[in-house]
């Protein structure tokens, strides 16, 4: 089969289109054929050389939508032919944070693309029980820029900000995928979105839902927020820009607000004034993808049309290396879909 693959660490250009096995279905699993595969900063931060035990070579791509072509030993509730989007999220399923619905926590936790061969391929294989069925009136490409980014999204503010109707939000980075899908979702709970992009992008962040968009290219966020809030600040701020923005960001919170953070882009190490811990009582909370109740929440409203995924374009696997590059150039607004 075809697949996008990359021998070594590296830049965009390490990425090439090679023939390569295609793999077969174990005990529990299912096999894949790839319709289409939605490519992530994820993606990125693993073909650099992320610091984990990872596949070499490596197929990179944990958003995937396709049809199942050949099922493994002991696969229930899965059929040849059913077309499917696939959960990213990996875990053992018998630990403590399994038993509890709480895979991203399990000891043994994998992603899809990341520590196993993903979707930038013909075929991938994957657990069967991270299949989940997808509507015949729902496109692929559709389908496989939501899973990782609106599950990501989903967990940090409904599962760990707790987020409720009424209170106000800040999404910094809005035009990523996971903080695109971050301003519909915090709309769709009943919240206040304020959020922070670039010149390209300040219209089309209106246009997924927010209440306020300020172009970090003209104001200092922070200052704009603690004036539009009349001192209050936001209940809420989702972040996953990291190190340039970080110290704002906290700054922008309400006295026993919530600031989440779900990666770090622009560097790892965040500046933080503990006396505004202590003194404004806000919690600083850590959020990693999504469970599978979540997941399988989050895409039922992907399908019901009440969320859009953001495909920014949609090219031939032919491009994964220059989606790469693109990507990695910040030209992106949403997600770039790649198809066989």
């Amino acid at each position: 089969m075809r697949a996008a693959i990359f021998h070594e660490n590296g830049g965009p250009e390490v990425v090439r289109i090679e023939e390569v096995a295609r793999p077969e279905p174990q005990a529990g699993e299912i096999l894949v054929e790839v319709a289409a595969a939605s490519l992530n900063h994820l993606d990125l931060w693993v073909r650099r050389g992320l610091p984990i035990e990872t596949t070499m070579p490596h197929i990179g791509g944990s958003d995937v939508a396709g049809v199942v072509t050949e099922l493994g030993a002991e696969v229930q509730g899965v059929a040849v032919g059913d077309r499917v989007v696939l959960d990213p999220s990996i875990s053992c399923g018998r630990c403590e944070w399994c038993r509890a619905g709480e895979a991203p926590l399990c000891r043994e936790y994998r992603i899809l693309g990341e520590h196993t061969q993903g979707g930038f391929a013909e075929f991938v294989v994957a657990p069967a029980r991270s299949a989940f069925t997808l509507p015949d009136d729902v496109p692929f490409e559709q389908a496989a820029a939501a899973p990782l980014v609106f599950g990501t999204a989903w967990r940090a503010l409904i599962g760990q900000a707790r987020l409720r109707a009424g209170e106000t939000v800040l999404v910094t980075g809005a035009s990523g995928g996971v903080a695109s899908a971050a301003v519909q979702i915090a709309r769709l709970a009943g919240a206040t979105v304020y959020a922070v992009t670039s010149t390209p992008h300040v219209q089309r962040v209106r246009e997924l839902g927010a209440d306020v968009v300020l172009n970090r290219d003209e104001v200092d966020f922070s200052r704009e927020i603690w004036q539009r809030t009349g001192k209050r600040g936001v209940d809420v701020v989702v972040d996953s820009v990291g190190e340039a923005t970080f110290a704002r960001a906290l700054r922008c919170l309400a006295r026993a607000g919530r600031m989440v953070v779900y990666g770090a882009t622009t560097g790892p190490k965040g500046e933080l004034d503990l006396r505004q811990l202590f003194w404004k009582q806000i919690r600083l909370i850590g959020s990693t993808m999504a469970s599978e109740g979540q997941f399988r929440t989050v895409m039922q409203l992907v399908f019901d049309g009440r969320l859009a995924p953001v495909v920014d374009v949609v090219w031939p696997l032919d491009r994964a290396s220059e989606a790469h590059a693109r990507l990695e150039a910040g030209e992106v607004f949403g997600n770039i879909v790649l198809t066989p």
